[in-house]
């Protein structure tokens, strides 16, 4: 959410964020098939270049939806041109955050955080905020990459989560990610 205290990966260099071995490294049906079902309303935070958002979308179905946010407006603009022919346009919401906040209205099924909570300055803030806009039931999933996050910091990210009210349900084996599915009870 924040480019002053971390650092945001540079809209750039996103096309390495959206390879055929990034496909294979981080599939998404695989990563999001236990979690996105029919009809739900989801939330990608830092969605980046849109590497899951279309199967997300796709999962969700036509009556579900998926409100994509991301810092960067270059990120949105490369987001909206994979949308635009895809027949998905109607079910996908691009939204330009803040530095200190989302800024999205609603209420969600599932939040998905992937490598993006290590580059929010104030995790806290961050948590309050989702979880204010969970459906009660609802899943926060965070993956981390083992390069940027620490066993110990990906721990406390856990902590500051459930200090917002987040439960860890599930502690999912993606080797060498962090990885974690919180609920909102």
């Amino acid at each position: 959410m924040s480019s002053e205290n971390t650092r945001v990966f540079p809209v750039e260099k996103s096309g390495k964020l959206d390879s055929r071995f990034r496909r294979w490294l981080h599939n998404p049906q695989k990563i999001l098939r236990p979690y996105v079902k029919e009809g739900m309303s989801v939330l990608e935070v830092g969605c980046g270049p849109g590497f899951f958002t279309l199967d997300i979308a796709r999962m969700a179905g036509k009556s579900g939806r998926v409100v994509a946010v991301d810092l960067q407006e270059g990120m949105l603009e490369i987001v909206r041109e994979k949308i635009r022919g895809s027949g998905l346009e109607g079910n996908i919401v691009l939204h330009k955050c803040e530095v200190d906040r989302l800024g999205v209205s609603g209420s969600f099924d599932l939040v998905f955080l992937f490598y993006v909570v290590h580059e929010v300055p104030d995790r806290r803030a961050l948590f309050r905020e989702l979880v204010a806009l969970l459906r009660d039931g609802g899943l926060v999933y965070v993956e981390e990459p083992p390069f940027e996050v620490s066993k110990k910091a990906f721990e406390e990210t856990l902590r500051i989560a459930g200090s917002a009210g987040l439960v860890v349900t599930e502690r999912p084996k993606r080797f060498p990610d962090k990885v974690a599915v919180l609920k909102k009870p």
